[in-house]
């Protein structure tokens, strides 16, 4: 067994799902929406930088 097999390297988790009746409408900065969509590019890099480290892993179903 070689060293890189001893790594722990778990998938990303996505953020957790914001709906549109979540935002109080008031104008928050930064918004809850905005901000989801921040987490949500950021999961997304992470999760491509995970799946070059690991080829033969499945790939998740994508997040919106």
């Amino acid at each position: 067994m070689s060293q890189q097999d001893d790594v722990f390297d778990p998938m990303p988790e996505p953020p957790a799902e914001v709906t549109d009746n979540m935002c109080c409408g008031s104008g928050c900065e930064p918004c809850i929406l905005d901000q989801y969509a921040a987490d949500l590019r950021e999961y997304r890099q992470q999760l491509a930088k995970w799946q070059a480290r690991q080829p033969q892993a499945e790939t998740p179903q994508k997040a919106n």
